[in-house]
């Protein structure tokens, strides 16, 4: 019973069960926004002309932007490394692909991008976990420096 009860209420939302399904997360989101990111750095010779522009400032440097958000983003995502700093351009450009490059398309056409955008609205919340770079570096950081 005591199981169940602590699998429903837990009392410690940043133990080590919570760590551990946050770096799951981390892992499965961070890779398949990887994906197209890779993608598109594979197709960017093709892709550079008519990707779109929804910031004005020209289709192979947007490309350039999203593949930033989609690759060294996800990365840093992953191994949560600047964990909240490298999630805004990973949720601006969901954010952009979602109300800007689909705004008029069916929500069908657009559901992958919102999906996208709310876990990682959720994630950027949530924060990385214990397992995360940044929780090792904070803990290095706080750490008494010891006197020789």
């Amino acid at each position: 019973m005591s199981a169940i009860y602590r699998f429903l209420f837990p009392s410690k939302p940043d133990g080590t069960g919570m760590s551990l399904f946050l770096l799951a997360l981390r892992i499965l989101f961070g890779v398949l926004l990887m994906s197209h990111g890779v993608q598109k750095w594979a197709n960017f010779n093709s892709m550079a002309d008519v990707f779109p522009d929804p910031l004005g400032i020209g289709s192979q440097l947007s490309l350039i932007l999203a593949i930033f958000g989609e690759m060294v983003c996800s990365m840093a995502f992953i191994f949560g490394f600047l964990y909240r700093l490298a999630m805004i351009p990973m949720i601006f450009t969901m954010g952009m692909a979602f109300f800007v490059i689909h705004g008029n398309d069916p929500f069908a056409v657009k559901e992958l991008a919102f999906i996208y955008l709310v876990v990682f609205v959720l994630m950027y919340i949530a924060g990385p976990g214990k397992y995360s770079l940044d929780h090792f570096i904070a803990k290095a950081i706080a750490a008494p420096k010891k006197k020789a």
